[in-house]
């Protein structure tokens, strides 16, 4: 073999050995041609499209490239993709087996909390208002958007337990509570950034955290449960991107309006935010009853008390607290965690809006 002969061999051979290097470093399935898809679409036009340049046929314009990753690609570099979510096995509160990511997050928007259901602090008040979001979300619960409710007290919180609770809150379709192994539980928490660093200060044992995502698109966001809840279903119409634009427009509306007016005293934010989950003043029982009138057939002294402390009244075997504990099927009332000087706010906003109310006084007070 001649010397030139040679060195074409050797060329041959060194350009194979690059290819092979070269395509070593792609990700396992992977090509050039899967790592990005090129497009081009006519400004003017966008329903004109081509996999190469040129001008458009309607207009003459110049095709604008519109480079877009493989959609797969995308998914995998994504923080928030398939791997980032256990799939660990998960029990639901009707017995059903499920898988945390296959079953519940994949192709799915979803809001996630974690709730124990022997919980006197945040617990109570966070599912009462993960109710009043499930009925601003109307019939698209279950269909488009899903809630899950994650037990951090798992050796409790039997399916069984779950279920009784699910249903002393009047759950809807497309909520679901889960219990599992107490591991699987604690990486979930870890993984969806709502487990809380141990405070001695805070005896709930968690912070009431809502997370709201769509896993499709890669968009979660991390909100407080006790959050007004228009805002909330707010936040899923327009970021998790579906539902009617009508039904967003109105829910905005409303928020614009209720801001416009500047006319809420602190009394009303604090019943709105702390009681009115669970009660209404004249408009009949909800979780809990009716409070109109309350403040004229109970003592301050006791309403302080059932504001502040309601556990240790029913501990204490209180008639009135444990006789309203029973017929609102034993639903704890949550320590609101208030300063004297708002328990006081709220008794005296009942106290007015009772004197101001305008019906007639026989369909008065639950209590």
């Amino acid at each position: 073999m001649n010397r030139t002969n040679v060195k074409i061999v050797l060329l041959g051979l060194l350009m194979f050995s690059i290819t092979l290097v070269t395509n070593s470093q792609l990700p396992s399935g992977h090509s050039f041609a899967q790592q990005q898809v090129v497009e081009y679409s006519c400004p003017m036009h966008p329903e004109v499209k081509s996999k190469t340049g040129g001008s458009c046929p309607k207009c003459g314009m110049t095709l604008k490239q519109a480079s877009k990753p493989d959609a797969q690609t995308a998914k995998e570099d994504s923080q928030w993709g398939e791997t980032h979510f256990p799939n660990v096995e998960l029990t639901t509160q009707n017995g059903k087996k499920v898988r945390f990511y296959d079953d519940l997050i994949k192709g799915k928007v979803v809001a996630i909390e974690l709730i124990y259901t022997t919980c006197k602090y945040n617990c109570p008040l966070e599912t009462a208002r993960m109710v009043q979001l499930q009925k601003l979300l109307g019939d698209r619960m279950g269909k488009d958007v899903f809630f899950y409710s994650i037990t951090i007290e798992p050796e409790h919180d039997t399916p069984e337990v779950l279920k009784a609770y699910a249903d002393k809150y009047h759950v809807g379709p497309g909520w679901l509570f889960l219990t599992g192994k107490p591991a699987d539980i604690k990486l979930i928490s870890r993984r969806l950034g709502l487990d809380s660093l141990p405070n001695g200060n805070d005896p709930d044992g968690h912070t009431p955290s809502l997370l709201i995502g769509n896993e499709a698109t890669g968009i979660w966001m991390k909100n407080s449960a006790l959050d007004n809840t228009k805002f909330m279903a707010l936040k899923i119409e327009q970021l998790m991107g579906y539902g009617p634009q009508a039904q967003v427009v109105n829910i905005a509306s409303t928020n614009k309006t209720e801001s416009v007016k500047l006319n809420i005293d602190k009394g009303q934010y604090l019943f709105a935010t702390r009681c009115a989950a669970c009660h209404t003043i004249g408009n009949g029982d909800k979780i809990g009853p009716d409070l109109l009138g309350v403040t004229s057939v109970r003592d301050r002294a006791w309403l302080q008390r059932i504001i502040t402390e309601p556990d240790t009244l029913i501990a204490e075997k209180d008639p009135i607290a444990t006789a309203l504990f029973q017929k609102y099927k034993e639903i704890r009332m949550p320590r609101l965690g208030l300063p004297e000087a708002d328990v006081n706010t709220i008794i005296e906003y009942m106290k007015a809006q009772t004197a101001g109310f305008k019906k007639p006084e026989t369909t008065g007070t639950q209590n």
